[in-house]
C-alpha cells in the first residue's frame, strides 16, 4: 500500500512517513507541489496526503488535478491548518475524502488512513506514538561554548523526538574543550532536526546567536525562529508556549520574563536579583517601555523580523537583548513596536551552576548600557534626518 505525502514543511512530513511506514505502508514525500505531482504520476500511490496552504501550488489545486485533470478516483486527505469553512467546503466538493486539522497526533492519522485504504500487514508489533503534529514550524538556536560537562543531550533529543515542527540550531561559539564533538554526537541520525554551526573562533554569546539567527533564517519551512540558554534554565516545555502565544497573535517577538509569581518556579541568587533590578531599571529609561526583564535566554521571533533585528552586528556582547527592543523601535516607531513585543511570564526558570557571567561581569554591564544609549541615540537622530531631508526634497 503506497501513500503519498505533499506538504511544504519538511518538518511535518518526516515523522508523518516514519510513522507510516512503522505501519507497513510504502511512503514516499514531497516539499514541493508541483514536484508533487509529477511523482503522482510515476509512483501511483494508493492515497494522497496533502496540505491547503503551499506556495505556488496549492493543494486545492493539486485535488483538481487529479480529479478533474486525471479524472482519478485515488482518495485524498488533506492535513492543514486552514480552518476556513469555504476552503474545506471546497475542498469536499472537489472530492477529498477526509480532512484532518492540525495539531493532531499520529495515533489519529494512522487511524484515518487505515479507515480509508486498509492496513498492510506487518510482523512486528507497532506501539502507539504520542506524537503531536503542529500546524508550525520552529528552529531554535542555541548557542554553546565550552558546555561538554553541562549540555543536557537526552533532553533536547526526547524532546524533538515527541514534539514535530521543531529543528534545533546548536551554535558551537568556538569551545575549546569538546563541546563540537558532544554537539556532533547529538546530531548523528537526527541531520533532518538538528544543525550544528561551528564557529571556529569564540566571539561571544550575541555573535553566535546572531549568526545562528540568520542561519535559520534560510530555511524556508520555518515560520518562527528563537533561542534558549544551552543549560535549559528556561525548559523547552516553557519554550513551547511562547510559540503557542506567538503563533496565536500578531505578535512579532515573545520575551519570556523571570518574574517571580504564585505557582512559578523561579529562582535568582539573592546579589544577583539585587543587581537585575538596578539594570531592569536603566533598560526601562533606555528602551521607553516597561518591560520587567529584557535579558531572559528565550525568545521567538516571527520570521519577517528576523533581518530587523538580527542584520547587523550588535554593539555589546551579552546584553543584546536590549538592542533587539531598540532596533525594532527605531524601525518601526517606539509606538507600533509596543504592539509587536509580548514579554511573557515563565512557569519555570533556576539559575545553573556554571554561568558564563560573573558577578563583576554584571556590574560592567552598566557601562554597556551607556554604550548602547549612547549610540542608538544617534541611529535615532539620523533616521530623524533622513526622513526630514525626504519631506523637504518632497
Amino acid at each position: 500500500m503506497k501513500v503519498l505525502a505533499i506538504d511544504d514543511q519538511q518538518l511535518v512530513l518526516l515523522p508523518l512517513q516514519k510513522r507510516l511506514v512503522e505501519l507497513g505502508y510504502e511512503v514516499k514525500i514531497e516539499t514541493d507541489a508541483v514536484k508533487g505531482l509529477e511523482l503522482y504520476e510515476s509512483f501511483n500511490p494508493d492515497l494522497v496526503i496533502v496540505d491547503i496552504n503551499m506556495p505556488g501550488l496549492s493543494g486545492l489545486e493539486v485535488v483538481k488535478h487529479i480529479r478533474l485533470t486525471k479524472n482519478s478516483q485515488t482518495p485524498i486527505m488533506v492535513l492543514s491548518g486552514e480552518t476556513k469553512d469555504e476552503t474545506i467546503t471546497e475542498g469536499f466538493e472537489l472530492g477529498i475524502n477526509d480532512y484532518m486539522k492540525k495539531p493532531l497526533s499520529l495515533n489519529e492519522i494512522s487511524a484515518r488512513v487505515k479507515r480509508l485504504i486498509g492496513a498492510p500487514e506487518v510482523s512486528n508489533i507497532v506501539t502507539k506514538s504520542d506524537v503531536m503534529i503542529q500546524e508550525r514550524c520552529v528552529g531554535v538556536v542555541i548557542p554553546c561554548y565550552n558546555e561538554e560537562e553541562r549540555l543536557l543531550s537526552e533532553e533536547f533529543i526526547t524532546y524533538i523526538d515527541k514534539n514535530s515542527g521543531y529543528h534545533l540550531c546548536f551554535v558551537n561559539d568556538g569551545s575549546k574543550d569538546k563541546t563540537l564533538e558532544v554537539l556532533k554526537e547529538l546530531q548523528k541520525g537526527r541531520e533532518d532536526f538538528i544543525t550544528v554551526y561551528d564557529c571556529e573562533k569564540n566571539g561571544g554569546k550575541a555573535e553566535a546567536v546572531r549568526l545562528g539567527m540568520l542561519h535559520m533564517a534560510k530555511k524556508e519551512d520555518l515560520d518562527y525562529i528563537g533561542f534558549l540558554d544551552a543549560d535549559l534554565s528556561t525548559d523547552l516545555a516553557d519554550f513551547d508556549d511562547l510559540v503557542k502565544t506567538i503563533e496565536t497573535t500578531d505578535f512579532k517577538i515573545v520575551s519570556g520574563s523571570r518574574i517571580s509569581r504564585m505557582g512559578a518556579n523561579i529562582t535568582k541568587e539573592s546579589a544577583r536579583k539585587i543587581i537585575s533590578l538596578t539594570i531592569n531599571f536603566i533598560i526601562r529609561k533606555i528602551l521607553k517601555m516597561d518591560f520587567k526583564d529584557t535579558q531572559c535566554g528565550a525568545k521567538i521571533f516571527h520570521k519577517d523580523v528576523i533581518d530587523i533585528a538580527f542584520g547587523k552586528k550588535f554593539v555589546t556582547q551579552w546584553i543584546f537583548d536590549v538592542e533587539i527592543f531598540k532596533r525594532m523601535s527605531i524601525h518601526f516607531g517606539l509606538k507600533e513596536a509596543k504592539t509587536m513585543l509580548c514579554e511573557q511570564p515563565l512557569k519555570r526558570w533556576i539559575h545553573a551552576d556554571g554561568s558564563k557571567l560573573s558577578m563583576k561581569d554584571s556590574v560592567k554591564i552598566v557601562g554597556q548600557l551607556g554604550q548602547i544609549a549612547w549610540v542608538y541615540r544617534n541611529k535615532k537622530q539620523n533616521s530623524k534626518a533622513v526622513v526630514a531631508t525626504k519631506v523637504n526634497v518632497a
